[in-house]
């Protein structure tokens, strides 16, 4: 997406004022809710990580947070990494007893395995300061991933589509068994990211289970077969996995894949940027069940009592309408807002404008049309990209 929001940290800001208290024994030392205040002893300076590319859709709600609550917090510093860098990240400030990062933006991978190795604070402890977001009904269940630990910013039914070139493709593939097909005929020009690191990586593979009718879409390790075989079948002519997202992207645009896996905002967003040519087409596949997507904010265990305070407020604040309209941003995570009531003609007047330039009102249409189902519970999701990372991406994963 932006070049300038995707870049990789190489370090963290290190801000006392953002970490936790370190104890004689090693580790980071937890604070409960009791102690933590309404207002911070002092403005904060909170270190901020996204491994989700949320800051397009949230940095804007963030720093006028910023601007209008200098008492709460002072300054914001922004990095980025990968989801699977962020457990080991977290896990090795904790033991230090110094976490630096005091909020995190992810998505379900992130979320999953932070949930999984218990790394958050469990954020329905403060529900009560956070209020009762009216969430979409879709975005209301995926807010139950987080199984508390966690708090729903943006949501979006994603996908799996599929997005190709026109001139290189011009009879689309309608099902599953005709995508592969067309892979087989036309080795190295099919192509999708690796599910840990991808959203469209992550949606197609949750969203094989429907196409195929496998005997259970909720359980990757036991009702998966007919899924596992597919994708070790097309791998075959799969000439490798890209790491992330954008990289599948710039293939599409320099002809290296002809056809790509994508989600709705990652078809507009990056035709409305140029990265990928403007009358480059979608399609869905035969069976079709919406794969919903979201992220989240989450903090870490170990951060002070006022990084808690300052986060549990600007987690409200981003949850308003009139916030959450700014998460139609470029079309990115398109629709965007996870709450019930913001409309398009809140957003800000670009947003409209990619919108109306680069949207497709098919989508709006199949958003209705097709049934949409959740991301795997955490520990689901965290044995599928383990058994992907295994069994079908092996060495063909570009690093």
């Amino acid at each position: 997406m932006r070049g300038k929001k995707w870049c990789l940290a190489t370090a963290f800001v290190l801000t006392v004022s953002a970490c936790g208290s370190p104890n004689s024994g090693g580790g980071a030392k937890a604070v409960t809710p009791d102690k933590v205040p309404d207002n911070p002893k002092n403005p904060v300076t909170l270190n901020i990580i996204d491994v989700a590319g949320n800051l397009q859709l949230t940095q804007g709600m963030i720093d006028e947070f910023v601007k209008t609550h200098p008492k709460v917090i002072k300054k914001v510093t922004y990095t980025k990494a990968t989801a699977p860098e962020l457990p080991g990240k977290i896990k090795a400030q904790q033991s230090a007893g110094q976490v630096q990062i005091g909020l995190v933006l992810t998505g379900t991978d992130g979320l999953s395995a932070g949930v999984d190795q218990n790394l958050w604070v469990k954020t329905d402890d403060y529900s009560g300061r956070i209020g009762n977001p009216n969430y979409l009904e879709p975005a209301a269940k995926m807010q139950e991933l987080a199984q508390g630990h966690g708090v729903e910013l943006v949501y979006y039914p994603s996908g799996p589509l599929i997005e190709y070139n026109p001139q290189k493709v011009p009879n689309p593939p309608t099902t599953a068994d005709e995508l592969l097909a067309w892979a087989k005929a036309h080795p190295k020009k099919f192509q999708y990211a690796r599910p840990a690191n991808s959203g469209p990586g992550r949606t197609f593979l949750m969203g094989l289970p429907y196409l195929l009718g496998d005997s259970n879409p909720k359980d990757p390790q036991g009702g998966w077969t007919k899924t596992w075989n597919y994708l070790s079948e097309l791998g075959k002519y799969v000439d490798y996995y890209p790491s992330k997202t954008s990289e599948t992207m710039t293939n599409l645009a320099n002809g290296s894949a002809d056809m790509i896996a994508t989600t709705t905002g990652w078809d507009i967003n990056p035709r409305a940027l140029g990265q990928v040519p403007a009358g480059d087409k979608v399609t869905y596949l035969k069976g079709m069940h919406w794969v919903t997507d979201a992220q989240y904010a989450t903090i870490p265990s170990g951060v002070s009592a006022d990084v808690i305070s300052a986060d549990i407020q600007l987690m409200k604040w981003m949850l308003t309408p009139q916030q959450q309209a700014k998460a139609y941003d470029t079309g990115y995570f398109y629709p965007g807002p996870a709450v019930n009531g913001v409309t398009v003609s809140m957003a800000p007047a670009k947003s409209q404008q990619v919108i109306q330039q680069f949207g497709r009102p098919d989508y709006d249409r199949w958003i209705a049309q097709f049934p949409k189902e959740t991301s795997l519970p955490a520990k689901q999701q965290v044995t599928a990209f383990d058994q992907w990372d295994r069994t079908v991406g092996g060495g063909k994963v570009h690093k």
